[in-house]
């Protein structure tokens, strides 16, 4: 698959139309909601620990909106591949427990210098060699492990929710078979359907208002350094990037790693004083937008990674009202709706992690590790099985 962009004139009317198909447009939806509803809180929490006022609390929901929309948006165009960015939520996790004791000021200082990290690495090449060395089995187990846990969660739910999960479930089974590419969609309306005739839609007024970016003269010290910026670097890179990359390459997408790394990196640069803490590559939104049920081929899928970025510019600009909004949502209805989007992605992961007989017992332990949800020195279970399956598959070979 070519890693540059195409000239679309000759075929440009189809395009424009294409842009439009339903599964594509659906796809972005789900991506952003689940993306959202999964972290929008940690987010607004990791600002009030900061010290953020309201005001200024909405700002970071705005930078982040805005910041993961354009580059999304950008970097999909550019290399007509499904290139999805998100905010770092393992890092937004961190920041609620090590703010304390800085200045708001001092915190926007170590999201420039953590941003600023990012796009040094990004240029020097060093994410793309680390990627050449991760055999697409092990890629596939790192895929299934992270999606593995929203798979469950569909039957977990139904234990506490039998008629709406089982409902969205059947609606899912029954337009797969028909109409695959709206088997999401489908399940998404019968949801919200049974969900309003169960009296589970919290509706209250909503005080609908635009975000208004809140600039913060970043200031530097050592202490959040070291404290703040290398933390939310590591946690970023190993928790995000690495999966998120190896998440393209077990799609079938060969954009390369430093300029996509470069992208979020600038765009953390430029939005720092307003908020924006972290921008990565998405490894299991992204799969929502590069699976079969996205629709189309895979040459086409970037649309629905643009239409994804389209929300997430509508979604930073509403910033806390979205919050809100969401809270209005069964719980059990977001995460039935994120396990069955992320069916497919799943399959795909595990047939490709299985496809090697020679590899199959390392790629294994690659998804067992990454699905256990182990978390040491704050980074989280998708590095540590990957790190623990190059190390048997490099050290089998080292043997021989």
């Amino acid at each position: 698959m070519a890693s540059h962009p195409v000239n679309p004139a000759a075929n440009h009317s189809a395009q424009r139309w294409l842009a439009f198909t339903p599964s594509f447009i659906s796809a972005g939806f789900v991506a952003v909601l689940v993306g959202y509803s999964s972290a929008v809180a940690i987010v607004y929490q990791a600002a009030l620990a900061a010290g953020a006022s309201s005001a200024q609390a909405s700002s970071w929901l705005w930078a982040v909106g805005v910041g993961m929309g354009v580059s999304s948006i950008g970097l999909s165009l550019y290399y007509r591949q499904p290139v999805f960015t998100a905010w770092s939520t393992p890092g937004a996790a961190l920041l609620v427990s090590s703010v304390a004791g800085f200045s708001l000021a001092e915190t926007m200082g170590a999201f420039i210098v953590c941003s600023l990290l990012m796009t040094l690495v990004a240029l020097t090449g060093a994410v793309e060699r680390l990627l050449k060395w991760v055999p697409a089995s092990l890629a596939g187990a790192l895929l299934a492990g992270v999606l593995l846990q929203f798979g469950l969660q569909v039957f977990a739910g139904m234990g506490q929710q039998p008629l709406l999960v089982g409902a969205m479930l059947l609606s899912f089974l029954v337009e797969r078979h028909w109409h695959p590419r709206y088997s999401v969609v489908a399940a998404l309306l019968v949801g919200v359907t049974v969900a309003y005739w169960q009296g589970a839609l919290q509706w209250q007024p909503l005080d609908w208002q635009w975000s208004t970016p809140q600039w913060v003269t970043p200031e530097f010290s050592w202490s959040a350094l070291m404290g703040i910026a290398v933390p939310l670097f590591a946690v970023t890179m190993a928790s995000q990037n690495i999966p998120g990359l190896a998440v393209l390459r077990a799609n079938g997408y060969d954009a390369p790693a430093g300029p996509l790394l470069a992208t979020t990196g600038i765009t953390g640069l430029l939005l720092a004083p307003f908020g924006g803490f972290a921008f990565n590559l998405s490894a299991m939104t992204a799969a929502i937008c590069q699976s079969d049920e996205a629709g189309g081929t895979p040459e086409q899928r970037y649309w629905a990674t643009c239409w994804g970025g389209v929300f997430y510019l509508v979604a930073g600009l509403l910033g806390a009202t979205l919050v809100a909004l969401l809270q209005m949502v069964p719980a059990a209805l977001v995460a039935t709706l994120a396990g069955l989007a992320l069916l497919a992605p799943l399959s795909n992961g595990l047939q490709a992690a299985m496809q090697e007989p020679s590899e199959r017992d390392v790629a294994l332990l690659t998804f067992l590790v990454t699905a256990s949800g182990l978390s040491l020195a704050g980074i989280s279970s998708a590095f540590w099985g990957l790190l623990l399956g190059l190390l048997v598959h490099y050290g089998r070979k080292l043997r021989h």
